[in-house]
């Protein structure tokens, strides 16, 4: 029998989970033995899942789990160099030159385990059958508002932290926006998941909207357009071959741009279309200012739809399900393909 163990998310600031209790009832009336860890932070409560029907265990037991089992979380796992032995879905951020990355594969290597990463889990297309991009959109450009804000009234962006709903996120942005203009922003990748959701809140929040997708970027740049806007929101996953949106010159060049949010968050990959940066910011120091003078703020957060925990969490579960629906069958679909990309990328390693 196909075993699903959802495993507790041990990052802090992470709240999500990628199935519901819903789907979890969904798996096993498939004939998909689920197992759910419980979760002290968990967005989704533990009774749910026991009502669908799944056995509950101990938060964090995952690395005793039956051989068999499928472990299934979203985020990194503890970077404390075991070998990996088990079969893991998860977002692994190792296939584009990361140094973590690196080292992940090398574990899986060392134990035999396999990634079927969510990220490339893809149709017959290349389209990816589960995303968290619109809600990360949502949140990323939600933050960068929060980071102008506090950059007009002299400061840094201070923590920031999760809300009960998209509309309390609304009502906690409009109060620090209260007495400020508008900036305008430019979004390049407007016209996918994570685009579209960058553009609703800036919408909502009633800032002006510059929407670029890949027909105004064809030329390979330089943009200057993009310097010419108080807020870049960069929204596109970067591969080989991506033109650089901001080059390291951005620093000294003259311009109207105070605040990147690179939603797409990908500072250490080789094929980063943002040069001004190297490392990624978090929940407690969501901005780094990297020139002054006009003052440029990066902010660079790689879990936002955690902002908004419940409501991204239902949303993404809802697209992962029938894919999950599919686990009886690793060796074709959306597995079989995400195995090939893990293969051809652990060989390297």
């Amino acid at each position: 029998m196909t075993h699903l163990w959802v495993r507790a998310e041990q990052r802090p600031n992470e709240e999500r989970v990628g199935i519901t209790p819903e789907g979890a009832a969904a798996l096993i009336r498939a004939g998909i033995r689920v197992t759910v860890e419980e979760s002290s932070v968990r967005a989704i409560p533990i009774d749910g899942y026991r009502a669908a029907g799944c056995e509950v265990v101990a938060e964090n037991l995952w690395p005793k789990a039956p051989a068999d089992a499928i472990i299934f979380g979203l985020k990194e796992l503890p970077e404390d160099g075991t070998p990996l032995v088990h079969r893991h879905i998860m977002f692994g951020h190792a296939y584009k030159g990361q140094p973590a990355g690196r080292v992940l594969l090398q574990r899986f290597k060392a134990g035999g385990g396999v990634l079927y990463d969510l990220e490339y889990l893809v149709d017959e297309t290349g389209r990816r059958v589960a995303a968290f991009g619109y809600w990360a959109g949502y949140a990323g450009a939600a933050v960068s508002l929060k980071v102008w804000a506090a950059q007009q009234r002299g400061g840094i962006a201070g923590p920031v932290r999760k809300v009960a709903s998209k509309d309390a996120l609304l009502a906690e942005l409009a109060k620090e926006l209260q007495g400020l203009g508008r900036p305008r922003a430019i979004i390049i990748g407007a016209l996918g998941r994570v685009g579209t959701g960058a553009a609703d809140l800036c919408t909502a929040m009633g800032v002006a909207v510059t929407k670029w997708d890949i027909a105004e970027t064809a030329s390979g740049g330089p943009f200057p357009e993009i310097l010419e806007r108080e807020i870049f929101l960069n929204c596109i996953l970067a591969r080989p071959g991506c033109p650089v949106f901001v080059p390291a010159s951005a620093k000294t060049d003259a311009r109207k741009l105070t605040v990147i949010g690179d939603i797409a968050c990908d500072p250490t990959s080789d094929f980063s279309p943002i040069k001004v940066y190297d490392r990624a910011t978090d929940w407690d120091a969501p901005a780094l200012r990297v020139a002054e003078n006009p003052p440029l703020d990066v902010t660079a957060i790689d879990n936002l739809p955690s902002l908004m925990p419940v409501e991204s969490s239902q949303d993404y579960a809802a697209q992962l399900l029938p894919s999950l629906l599919t686990l009886t069958d690793l060796g074709s679909g959306v597995w079989g393909r995400a195995k090939v990309e893990f293969d051809r990328h652990v060989a390297g390693v």
